[in-house]
Parts: C-alpha cells; structure tokens; sequence
C-alpha cells in the first residue's frame, strides 16, 4: 500500500534510503514527513520503498526516492512516484543516467544538465 508518510515511518524511510546508499539527513526527512512530502511504500506495517520531496513554488522536486533490495523488481518505485504524481503537478527529479530508463518510462520529459538529468512531468 502506497500512502503518505507519518512521523512514527521516520525510522523505516531512514533505512530504505540508507539501504539505497542515499544520503539524506535525518532531520530533512523528518520535516519533510512533517511538511506531507513523503510518500511510503507499506508492506504489512514495514516500509518497503519511500519517496522524498521537498515543495517549490512551481510543483514538487523528489530529492530521493528508495526500495529495499529485494523489492525492486515489484513495481514500487512506480507505486511512488505515481501516487506522488497523482497529488503533485509539476513533479520534478534530478537524477543520473543509469536511472534515465526509469524516469523516461513514467513519463517524464528529461533534459541533460552536465552529466546529469532533470525530469519534469506536468
């Protein structure tokens, strides 16, 4: 079930994104779970994937989006970002090529910045 994050998910989004070798600070995640921008995956009371987003003034930006190991091949990073999609317009990421495949499959249109990509779905 794909649902926003409440504060008693902090724990769990912390060792999705540290599985994922994602660097968030604790504190960012916690005001960002604070502010309704973080989106989890649940799977019987554990958090199998989270999306982390921050509010702009034009839409949302995904500052790190995460799925446990065994579970990446089950479509949640999907999950995520759609239900992300389905309440934030325009929905925005920055990311590396090796993820490019992932974001242009949602539908995101991506533009190169250096070696980096931005992805914007409106």
């Amino acid at each position: 079930m794909v649902r926003r994050a409440s504060t008693r998910d902090h724990l769990g989004v912390m060792r999705v994104l540290d599985g994922a070798n994602l660097e968030l600070p604790s504190e960012t995640a916690q005001r960002r779970i604070d502010a309704g921008t973080v989106v989890v995956a649940d799977d019987d009371n554990r958090i199998v994937g989270a999306l982390v987003a921050v509010g702009r003034e034009q839409g949302v930006h995904i500052e790190a989006i995460a799925v446990r190991r065994r579970r990446r091949a089950d479509g949640i990073g999907t999950a995520l970002v759609e239900h992300a999609a389905g309440k934030w317009t325009p929905l925005t990421a920055d990311f590396d090529r090796s993820v490019k495949p992932f974001y242009d499959s949602l539908g995101f249109d991506c533009e190169k910045r250096g070696d980096r990509y931005r992805g914007i779905l409106d």
